[in-house]
């Protein structure tokens, strides 16, 4: 049984989504989670309440389209938390974009958010992670981050930059026995593609191209990721585990 009693992980993007299943996730198995979320704090005390355990999640407001101030926000949690021993990457953004109408301004945003977020906490909490010789680092990635992905391409950039960011870490860390991994999740009914599936029609033709015949939940991302967090993933670093019902079988 997976168990992480004693155990202090970091999730950001942890108020709605994938990142607030992950929340529930760990918390169940008895983790102290700290999550950052960016806009409602309404929802991040709502998550809080409803899974009743106050004293072991604490939320933590961060907008990491500020990283100057994301910075010092992370290294302050490091700091009063003395480290962390899980750190799941997830905040980020999806926006459209034709390739030669994105702006300047909106591929430096892509990448500041889902990029250098990951970056900036990464390097918060690899010293501690490396003093105890343990640490896991999960980033979310996407499927699109391997194959690319028309009228996406800043964020497809950004993804395959997470990806490749990950392999890295993975190769200067083990050493160190920290793991570094992706979770590359396809299509998921998160708040992020309210707007995409307001199309019922074309929702529909994009789960008849799935293999497995349906879109994922968040809590389908969210178990893979406890998986690569747990002792069971303990000789499992640098890799892309794909959740997308078969419909990119890529790795």
């Amino acid at each position: 049984m997976i168990d992480f009693e004693g155990k202090k992980v970091l999730i950001t993007g942890g108020s709605r989504g994938i990142g607030a299943s992950c929340v529930k996730l760990f918390s169940s198995l008895n983790a102290f989670v700290v999550f950052t979320y960016r806009r409602n704090a309404e929802a991040a005390d709502s998550l809080i309440k409803s899974l009743h355990k106050v004293d072991k999640i604490v939320p933590a407001h961060i907008n990491f389209k500020k990283p100057d101030e994301a910075e010092k926000r992370i290294n302050g949690l490091v700091t009063k938390y003395n480290g962390f021993d899980i750190l799941i990457n997830n905040a980020g953004i999806w926006t459209y974009g034709e390739a030669d109408a994105i702006s300047v301004e909106d591929w430096d945003m892509m990448m500041t958010v889902n990029m250098t977020s990951m970056f900036l906490c990464s390097k918060a909490v690899i010293p501690n992670m490396k003093l105890k010789r343990y640490g896991k680092i999960i980033n979310i990635a996407s499927t699109a981050g391997q194959r690319g992905e028309a009228f996406h391409s800043h964020y497809a950039a950004s993804k395959g930059g997470m990806i490749s960011y990950t392999k890295s870490l993975a190769a200067e860390l083990g050493i160190f026995n920290i793991n570094v991994n992706c979770v590359a999740p396809g299509w998921v009914l998160t708040d992020m593609n309210v707007e995409v599936f307001a199309d019922k029609e074309y929702q529909e033709t994009e789960r008849l191209n799935i293999p497995l015949k349906r879109i994922a939940e968040p809590e389908d991302i969210a178990g893979p990721v406890v998986f690569l967090a747990s002792n069971f993933a303990r000789h499992i670093t640098g890799e892309v585990l794909n959740v997308n019902g078969g419909s990119v079988l890529c790795g």
